[in-house]
């Protein structure tokens, strides 16, 4: 595996971090196999040289006044780069696209995207990717709130096709098992899925999501007996059962130590670890060894958490990137140009 590609301040930083850690977990702490992306890509290649700047001024005017960006482009990111690949095709608009799968209920952050992109085209028009600047914006977003800048190689061109079909994103209540099956389905390992799970530390979901654990965990017709009663109790009251069709499904924050701020914090592993995990798939992080001994150091260690949250995004964003001739360089982000 080439580390090259990865700034060597920046490995050597993140070799450095797992060196001194108890965790005796087997994880890569470089990018995966190169892909042809580049640093700095647009400046490389003279095609629009202001073009992270430009993302990043946008990302900072919306930041001042909406702070829920940063989930919001986290959680866009993901349902993007896990699905077909970090080529932008979750933004696609259609009766039949991604965004349209239930798992991507609540989806947001097209709107800021859309900006970011009619900036671009007036300034540099047909060249900066959708998919690059989700990437970009999403880095520039989460380091407000809190997390650390992180390495994005850029190159990355958009596909054209978008199906609901194809999302497979898993339920919030699978089991640890199934979701380390599903990171390394995508070339990701336990130490990035224990991090970008961390992404949890802020933003919101709907109530549907953890309902099962509140009333009828595994068909059990009780709630999940991993939950702390305190967190029960509070989170039935936000939650009610559903009884009838259309019942509304109110948001409620993952975390709540960062609630209304929606900042980048640790406190996300010290839930865990005390059993206040609002999701299924959080609070399975201690039924496993490793990621059990992961998490007890990220809710000890707040710079141990944000470095591999560095470099796990890197790696999540390089997942089946179209580069060179593959895809094409969307007008819109919304729509495949018109051939």
């Amino acid at each position: 595996m080439r580390r090259e590609r990865l700034g060597f301040g920046f490995a050597l930083a993140v070799l450095s971090l797992w060196c001194s850690m108890e965790v005796a977990v087997e994880a890569a702490w470089s990018l995966q196999t190169p892909v042809n992306l580049v640093w700095h890509y647009y400046k490389v290649h003279n095609t629009c040289d202001n073009a992270e700047a430009y993302i990043r001024h946008q990302v900072e005017s919306f930041y001042k006044y909406d702070k829920t960006i940063a989930p919001k482009l986290l959680r866009l990111l993901y349902a993007d780069c896990f699905v077909n690949g970090c080529d932008a095709s979750v933004l696609l608009d259609g009766p039949n696209s991604e965004k349209t799968a239930p798992q991507n209920r609540g989806l947001a952050g097209f709107a800021f995207i859309d900006k970011i992109k009619t900036v671009l085209e007036a300034r540099c028009p047909g060249v900066v990717s959708c998919a690059d600047i989700l990437n970009l914006a999403t880095r520039d977003a989460v380091h407000l709130a809190g997390a650390p800048s992180y390495p994005v190689y850029t190159g990355r061109r958009d596909g054209m096709t978008s199906t609901k079909d194809s999302v497979d994103l898993p339920s919030p209540s699978i089991s640890w098992e199934a979701s380390l099956t599903y990171f390394r389905s995508r070339g990701l390992d336990v130490l990035d899925m224990t991090t970008l799970l961390g992404a949890h530390s802020m933003g919101r979901t709907h109530c549907s999501f953890i309902v099962d654990r509140l009333y009828n965990f595994n068909d059990t017709g009780k709630p999940d007996p991993s939950m702390k009663a305190s967190l029960l109790e509070e989170m039935r009251k936000l939650c009610p059962p559903k009884t009838k069709k259309g019942q509304p499904d109110p948001l409620i924050f993952l975390n709540p130590a960062s609630g209304s701020k929606y900042s980048f914090i640790n406190s996300y592993y010290s839930r865990v670890l005390t059993n206040e995990a609002v999701l299924g798939v959080d609070q399975q992080l201690l039924y496993n060894e490793d990621t059990k001994q992961i998490t007890e150091e990220f809710a000890a260690g707040f710079e141990d958490f944000r470095r591999s949250f560095a470099l796990s995004m890197s790696r999540m964003g390089n997942i089946n990137v179209l580069t060179g001739k593959e895809g094409e360089i969307r007008k819109n982000c919304r729509f495949p140009n018109k051939k």
